[in-house]
């Protein structure tokens, strides 16, 4: 998902990412066998990083039965897959900062994808670490309150207790933030206090804001984030773009 899990991003790329169902399955498979295979376990208890996917997958409503399927072809002896990790930084319009994270077989062919799309939509891609001193890695996990059925205090005190660094009501959800090694306890936690999770992954959270109001930038902006998620290699895309109206 792009940006900081703020619901009001959620909002705006929900539908698409229903629409997307596939293509997000496919993706977190792909994240799944690199965790497998760089944990050397099929087992959550004994990889955390494979932990991590899972709970990712469960919030994406992924079936078991293809989170325990793509796990068996990881694990499988003529299993041939070979993703590595790669991420890109650099500028979206009027200086809007963009992480781009990809998990891909062919790095020359991903890199001039994703700077092309940052040449095409009036940005551009920077060298590393040009953007990410100014975004934090946090566990962002978020619970729909939609309904209104959940208590804030309790939800808030049950968070804390696992292990969270803070909790936000931020209209119809809670979002809880934690550090990335608290990550998946919290999220054990609060799943068998029987919660269920919109989302749940580990973010670049953005420190700071900016805000577009030129429609041209707006527009590409958005048609920049909207290609790049398209992309079969790109795994995340954040930003700091305060898409608040």
């Amino acid at each position: 998902m792009s940006g900081h899990s703020k619901w009001h991003n959620i909002q705006k790329t929900k539908g698409a990412a229903d629409a997307k169902r596939s293509q997000i399955f496919t993706k977190i498979a792909r994240k799944m066998i690199v965790a497998v295979k760089e944990g050397g376990s099929g087992d959550p208890n004994n990889n955390s990083r494979l932990a991590t996917v899972i709970a990712e997958a469960k919030a994406a409503n992924m079936p078991n039965d293809n989170i325990k399927r793509t796990i068996d072809k990881a694990l499988g002896a003529g299993n041939t897959d070979n993703f590595e990790n790669v991420v890109y930084e650099g500028y979206g319009p009027n200086g809007v900062a963009v992480i781009v994270e990809a998990l891909t077989d062919n790095r020359n062919r991903t890199a001039p994808e994703v700077r092309h799309l940052f040449d095409k939509y009036g940005g551009n891609m920077g060298a590393s670490g040009c953007v990410s001193w100014s975004f934090d890695r946090k566990g962002v996990i978020v619970i729909d309150n939609e309904d209104g059925d959940l208590d804030e205090e309790t939800v808030m005190m049950d968070a804390l207790d696992a292990g969270a660094e803070d909790v936000e009501a931020d209209g119809p959800v809670f979002e809880i933030t934690t550090a990335p090694d608290d990550f998946n306890a919290v999220t054990k936690a609060l799943e068998e206090k029987g919660y269920v999770f919109a989302s749940a992954a580990i973010e670049m959270v953005p420190q700071n804001y900016v805000k577009l109001t030129n429609e041209d930038d707006i527009k590409n902006m958005t048609k920049m984030i909207e290609l790049m998620e398209d992309n079969d290699d790109i795994q995340n895309v954040y930003h700091n773009w305060d898409q608040d109206e």
